[in-house]
């Protein structure tokens, strides 16, 4: 660790084009993972806020929700404080002095675990038919309490109550309203009471031929986009893992055939093998943890500028994976050279 220490210090610009090459493959890595992370928050926030283990559906709605209806004698008599009827639908929200947006309406009950956990960060819950509460996000657009509110060109207006924490599915915000609220934006009967059924427990069972139970990782994966945007941004920084593995390989590689003669000369020494291998290995190790940490800094730095619409989530866990995977990839790259160290022949020192 010493020699590695000396010779960087020594070869400043040489091994501050290798830092900036990985810097930059690092940065790149933190950006893409916290955008991933983002992005599939934003796709799942409310489903695991629910503390969902399975969501039950009409068995012919292909695992969506919002395509799915169940009536009366879909549902068991009695549910327990574990389950809650959930009605989904699309809307469109529209305010006269607010763009119109995209939205996803979910309706719930007021005795129900759902509604009575609903996290809210300013404001109260909905109590009537015609009040809402509504997702953070349309905070940070300008909408405040007592907004007044048309869904789906209706002339019905509801008025913001509440903002709630957590409150985006599908990539969209989320309005919180009751079941007869959603039956009337979904155009159904009073036979229809939900969209599905959401338990707390994973064991819940299905009695009726109509209704179907699916497990929380199912229903995820059959989320519109959701398979694929994690598939795309996984090979992608798996893509850049292997990069940085082997540019650390090529420049150590080149910088190992450059000093085979002093190796020589350290082997004639009776510097052991063992030694000349671990200096290489210490020296992409320092080279790696110097570059990954400069981009993990210069990560949180973006994420405090990026602004609010911005999907990015960038956590500790992330930070922890990144920083432990470009590390392996160096140390693994470090690794390449050791052959050529191996053979290096000590009479090179002595014109032997």
């Amino acid at each position: 660790m010493y020699l590695a220490f000396k010779e960087i210090k020594k070869e400043k610009l040489r091994y501050g084009l290798i830092v900036f090459m990985i810097f930059l493959i690092s940065y790149l890595i933190f950006i893409l993972s916290g955008l991933a992370f983002g992005l599939a928050s934003e796709n799942t926030q409310a489903i695991y806020a629910w503390q969902t283990k399975k969501v039950i559906l009409n068995q012919k709605s292909n695992v969506s929700l919002s395509q799915s209806l169940i009536t009366k004698q879909d549902v068991p008599k009695k549910l327990s404080i574990n389950e809650a009827l959930v009605g989904q639908t699309p809307l469109v929200i529209k305010n006269k002095k607010k763009a119109t947006m995209s939205a996803q309406f979910i309706g719930i009950k007021d005795n129900q675990y759902i509604y009575k956990n609903l996290a809210i960060t300013t404001g109260r819950k909905a109590k009537n038919s015609n009040e809402v509460v509504v997702s953070q996000t349309l905070k940070n657009k300008g909408y405040k309490l007592g907004d007044k509110l048309t869904l789906n060109g209706s002339t019905d207006q509801y008025k913001i109550v509440g903002f709630a924490k957590d409150a985006m599915i599908n990539i969209a915000p989320i309005i919180y309203g009751n079941l007869a609220t959603w039956r009337k934006l979904r155009s159904v009967n009073n036979e229809v009471v939900a969209s599905g059924i959401i338990s707390k427990r994973s064991n819940f069972k299905v009695n009726s031929k109509n209704l179907k139970a699916y497990e929380l990782k199912t229903f995820l994966n059959k989320l519109p986009g959701y398979s694929a945007q994690n598939l795309t941004f996984g090979l992608m920084i798996g893509f850049l893992f292997i990069i940085s593995l082997i540019i650390v390989a090529v420049f150590l590689y080149i910088l190992t055939m450059q000093k085979l003669p002093n190796f020589a000369v350290m082997r004639a020494q009776g510097i052991p093998s063992k030694t000349l291998i671990g200096f290489t290995v210490s020296q992409s190790f320092i080279l790696v943890l110097f570059a990954s940490l400069l981009a993990l800094i210069l990560m949180e730095l973006t994420v405090l500028a990026l602004p609010a619409a911005v999907p990015m989530k960038f956590s500790p866990s992330i930070a922890i994976a990144g920083l432990l995977g470009m590390l392996i990839m160096g140390i693994i790259g470090s690794l390449i050279p050791v052959r050529s160290i191996l053979k290096v022949d000590p009479t090179m020192a002595i014109g032997g």
